[in-house]
């Protein structure tokens, strides 16, 4: 594949393949983001520009990296104000097995095997 030089503008099937997403996800962005607005030329062909391709990295970044929903990512990207329900990336993450008392383990296991062998 010939590299392109960051200014070129790029396709939506080129955009899709960068991003590992298949095009009609790059179409149903440009629905929910309005911001979003490749040029479109005969027949609607798609082209993003450099600005469009920041933006496009963007909300895939939000989007997959740090779980934000479409609702949530779009107020975050036209106000830059986090949104109410938290981004699944900013939630703490559950402790590790050895943070977790291992006695208290052993007591649940033993209190379900008992409630098994009495049902």
């Amino acid at each position: 594949m010939v590299q392109k030089s960051a200014d070129a503008f790029r396709t939506i099937g080129e955009m899709a393949e960068i991003l590992g997403v298949r095009t009609h996800i790059l179409r149903y962005w440009e629905e929910q983001f309005p911001m979003l607005k490749p040029l479109t030329r005969a027949g609607g062909r798609r082209l993003y520009r450099p600005d469009d391709v920041a933006l496009l990295h963007n909300i895939h970044r939000l989007l997959y990296s740090e779980g934000y929903t479409v609702k949530g990512a779009r107020r975050f990207l036209e106000t830059g104000d986090v949104p109410a329900s938290a981004p699944i990336a900013s939630i703490a993450p559950a402790p590790s097995v050895t943070q977790v008392d291992v006695s208290a383990l052993r007591a649940i296991r033993d209190r379900l095997a008992s409630a098994l062998a009495a049902a």
